[in-house]
């Protein structure tokens, strides 16, 4: 399995922070065969978890002309037209993405172009399903331009998540399927389509980051 290397630090730190939790407890604590097994379960379990949510897996991004691929993997729970207020200021469709903790949270660019706008918003913690989320919360923006249209994404931070990690930078040229960052613990993106764009998915639908084609600019 591959790690993210935004996981690196957190993995050691709780290999480190189990050891020694086992350690003190068998040592100056409990006796009990048995509760000591179970303790030893219950971390291994844990520290597998953690690893889990640092994968990286490898995907291959096939885009063709006028696509948007996903950027995260999760559950999508909004499809609406809306008012982007931030960037835009006109009206947008919004598609929602949901990372629940055991989705990979690896964030990857939905086109190719120029990074046009990066954008860091400090906020509240609320969870990351909740419409009231892509405002209140934590987040980042970020508009990409592929020549002819824009796409604007947001990264936003959820109940668990205190750090949204971003690579990009304006005047960057990227590549559908690049990383383009990181979100720790439960999060959502948000995907702000033209108006007149094709969406291919529908509520509930699960996506995979970098290979589920989402929609589609008008020609």
């Amino acid at each position: 399995m591959r790690i993210h290397r935004e996981g690196t630090v957190t993995i050691i730190g709780v290999f480190i922070l189990l050891v020694l939790l086992n350690y003190g407890i068998d040592r100056f604590v409990v006796h009990i065969q048995i509760i000591q097994f179970l303790l030893a379960v219950a971390s291994l379990a844990f520290f597998l978890f953690i690893i889990s949510f640092f994968r990286n897996p490898l995907r291959k991004t096939i885009i063709n002309a006028g696509e948007v691929i996903a950027p995260a993997d999760g559950k999508v729970v909004v499809i609406e037209q809306t008012e982007e207020t931030e960037y835009f200021h006109s009206k947008r469709i919004q598609v929602s993405i949901f990372m629940s903790p055991a989705n990979v949270h690896v964030n990857r660019t939905p086109i190719n172009g120029e990074v046009k706008y990066v954008q860091y918003h400090p906020g509240k913690h609320f969870i990351a399903s909740l419409p009231k989320s892509s405002t209140d919360n934590e987040h980042n923006t970020i508009v990409i331009r592929d020549g002819q249209h824009e796409i604007l994404l947001r990264q936003i931070a959820g109940i668990l998540a205190r750090r949204i990690v971003s690579y990009l930078k304006t005047g960057q040229q990227v590549n559908a399927g690049d990383h383009l960052g990181f979100i720790k613990f439960g999060s959502r993106v948000d995907v702000f389509f033209p108006p007149d764009a094709e969406i291919l998915v529908k509520l509930n639908d699960y996506v995979r980051g970098g290979e589920t084609v989402m929609g589609k600019f008008s020609v």
